[in-house]
């Protein structure tokens, strides 16, 4: 589909700076992976940025977007003063900062010894470690069909790249935490994030989103995951960035034999997001989990995105998410299933609930089963209404508020998916922030 004229400055530019980046790396525009951000690059420009048109962003409409004009990677003068307001430091164990896509050491430790996992910048991997790097960078996230997911690639620079040895296990949990700097002027990065965890192997990850100041920031990043035979691992990933923040993120997830993955995204605050969760159950006996919460107030349009991909026998997916919607909110919930011929045995469970607290909020669900197989157990539901009005008439008829009474049904009806995050501390700051917002 040709993309509309009101894409067409935003696609002049992002192109005119891809040609000056390559006139930067000058020898390296040689190499395997820069063809690759070439061959990105030419699909960014087939596909354009998606429309209402697109059955996939048919709920999402980036064309407030793609009208600002952002400064990517811009310069910041963000210090550890700046970070208490943000309740980071009670998170222990390996924690990097990105400001505006820029790794800041100064910021950041690590305490994991060298032979339990190696973390490097995507910058320092390309250098240093390119073979291995070449091997799964942009094998899983299909930069091809998703616009987004293309331009990331084209620009792939800053990031991280995780890699854990066979046979290990990961003690200290990973934070990520990327801060948009948006205090002087509109900001924009693209992270890219690798994890490759080995045959029998288990690792803890957390990717965290904040913004600083209330100019626009658009973040775009792409996490490809990758898990071997008997790997284990937690993702969770936290967003609680500001009414002027664009976020657009895709985790890509590869399992092999027997493999584990379970994750949480939680979406607290952010004027516009789009995650995308694709897993792809490429193994028998695999599990996976997916957990979500999201909580828009205002204006805010908050559009989760879920694919699970069944393409080996024995395997098992359990997935819930939950939303609360207030004011003049939206949010989209699109969940796929697919049980591919060969993987007889399935059992996929898929299940989104919603609270919608004002007339003028709106939700928007669209769960999907495509079956193939015929000996799998496979179910999927979805509602959405008010809250229980006999729980709340109880509740005041006890004296209890309407206003707190209402907060702590609330809270209840977020509990389920709160309670999944088995990282003691950011589940802690989770339901700080949540009970802050609930009594407001």
């Amino acid at each position: 589909m040709t993309p509309s004229n009101q894409n067409n400055d935003l696609k002049a530019k992002l192109l005119a700076d891809f040609r000056s980046l390559e006139e930067r790396l000058n020898g390296a525009s040689k190499t395997a992976l820069h063809q690759t951000r070439r061959e990105a690059l030419h699909q960014f420009d087939r596909l354009g940025f998606p429309t209402i048109k697109h059955e996939e962003w048919k709920y999402t409409n980036v064309s407030s977007l793609i009208k600002e004009v952002f400064e990517f990677n811009a310069a910041s003068q963000v210090t550890a003063d700046d970070l208490v307001q943000l309740e980071s430091s009670r998170l222990e164990g390996n924690v990097l900062y990105f400001v505006n896509g820029r790794y800041q050491p100064e910021l950041s430790k690590i305490v994991s010894p060298a032979d339990q996992l190696t973390i490097t910048t995507l910058d320092e991997a390309i250098k240093n470690t390119p073979d291995l790097l070449a091997q799964y960078f942009a094998q899983y996230a299909d930069y091809r069909q998703d616009a987004f997911t293309a331009l990331n690639t084209a620009f792939a620079q800053e990031g991280v790249f995780i890699h854990v040895p066979a046979n290990t296990t990961v003690e200290a949990p990973t934070i990520l935490r990327f801060l948009s700097d948006a205090r002087a002027v509109n900001v924009a990065s693209q992270p890219r994030n690798l994890f490759v965890v080995e045959k029998n192997a288990e690792v803890k990850v957390a990717e965290s989103f904040r913004t600083l100041g209330d100019q626009a920031s658009f973040t775009n990043v792409v996490t490809e995951i990758v898990l071997a035979e008997d790997a284990r691992m937690e993702y969770y990933k936290v967003q609680n960035e500001s009414d002027m923040a664009y976020h657009i993120g895709t985790t890509q997830v590869d399992q092999k034999d027997r493999s584990y993955f379970y994750s949480a995204t939680v979406t607290l605050d952010g004027g516009f997001i789009r995650n995308n969760l694709n897993i792809a159950l490429d193994g028998s006996e695999c599990e996976a989990h997916m957990y979500g919460l999201y909580f828009p107030n205002g204006r805010q349009h908050i559009d989760n995105h879920t694919l699970v991909d069944h393409r080996q026998p024995n395997s098992h997916s359990n997935e819930l998410y939950k939303g609360i919607l207030e004011d003049r909110s939206t949010g989209v919930f699109n969940g796929k299933i697919f049980v591919r011929q060969a993987a007889q045995k399935t059992n996929a469970y898929q299940s989104c609930k919603n609270v919608v607290l004002s007339n003028d909020a709106t939700m928007n669900t669209k769960p999907q089963l495509e079956i193939f197989a015929d000996d799998v157990k496979c179910s999927h539901g979805t509602t959405t209404g008010k809250l229980n009005e006999e729980a709340l008439f109880y509740m005041r008829s006890r004296g209890i508020p309407k206003d707190e009474a209402q907060s702590l049904l609330m809270y209840a009806f977020a509990e389920d998916v709160i309670a999944k995050i088995k990282i003691d501390p950011l589940r802690e700051q989770i339901e700080r922030r949540i009970q802050a917002k609930l009594a407001r």
